[in-house]
């Protein structure tokens, strides 16, 4: 119960297929730690399965659908929170897309897109979270980012890598500017994951059939030390960290999920 009488607003909180993505395993390690937990989500029946696993465990979620892009979407799901359980301690960014393309191959539409739900959707829920969480007299944000952010993953995927190469530096100049009104800021970066998103990816930008994804998967679980790749409760039991006291002197961290993946060259 390290979240124990805490709020949670989980921006992506569903999953775009079975089994359990970051957003959806973090909403729900929330609860279990002992949060009341907001699962927004473009997706609205994703988001009521996430809030529905919740409530079956005899945690308190509620589920709320909109647009990450839009400011009036994430200022409701902020409102939301604070209606329905008093307080926003905690924020989970977790909304993400990936366009196959370089600078060259990229459309300049899908380059905007990436930038829309990447990186301005963490930017318009921090601006709407943050002056309650300033009043309340300190808050945790969590942003996923990625071992992308830091090196080239042999794939071509430029707008995502940047995206999350300034996620990652937003993240620390946010938590710079508001530590002295105790909010703390922090980024999770999670290298290569088994998650529906990741599948849905690989099938849609790399023309991997659905019975080849097994094979797929193996071939990258070589290439991280620990032979595995990474899940979302990985991630989730991380963002409990950043999100519980035990980091309470934790603030502008990039926390690398990775296996090892990043240690080697």
């Amino acid at each position: 119960m390290r979240l124990k009488d805490k709020s949670a607003l989980v921006i992506g909180a569903g999953s775009v297929g079975e089994g359990w993505g970051n957003g959806k395993a973090c909403a729900v390690q929330y609860a279990r730690e002992g949060a009341s937990v907001v699962c927004f989500d473009l997706n609205g029946k994703a988001a009521e399965e996430t809030a529905a696993f919740i409530r079956d465990e005899g945690g308190q979620a509620v589920a709320v659908d909109g647009d990450a892009t839009s400011s009036d979407a994430l200022k409701g799901a902020v409102e939301t929170c604070l209606e329905r359980f008093g307080s926003i301690d905690i924020l989970l960014n977790n909304v993400g897309v990936v366009f196959m393309g370089n600078v060259v191959t990229l459309s300049e539409e899908n380059w905007d897109r990436i930038f829309d739900i990447n990186l301005k959707s963490c930017y318009l829920a921090m601006k709407h979270a943050i002056p309650h969480m300033e009043q309340q007299g300190g808050g945790s944000i969590v942003n996923i980012s990625s071992i992308s952010s830091l090196r080239y993953l042999n794939t071509s995927y430029v707008g995502y890598y940047t995206t999350k190469g300034a996620l990652n530096h937003m993240t620390r100049v946010t938590a710079a500017e508001f530590a002295p009104k105790q909010v703390r800021v922090n980024a999770i970066l999670p290298g290569l994951m088994d998650t529906p998103m990741a599948r849905e990816s690989a099938m849609r930008n790399r023309g991997i059939a659905p019975d080849a994804i097994g094979d797929a998967w193996k071939e990258k679980a070589s290439r991280i030390p620990m032979g595995r790749m990474g899940t979302g409760w990985d991630i989730a039991h991380a963002a409990v960290f950043l999100a519980s006291g035990e980091s309470s002197f934790i603030t502008g961290q990039c926390l690398v999920v990775d296996g090892g993946q990043t240690l080697c060259g």
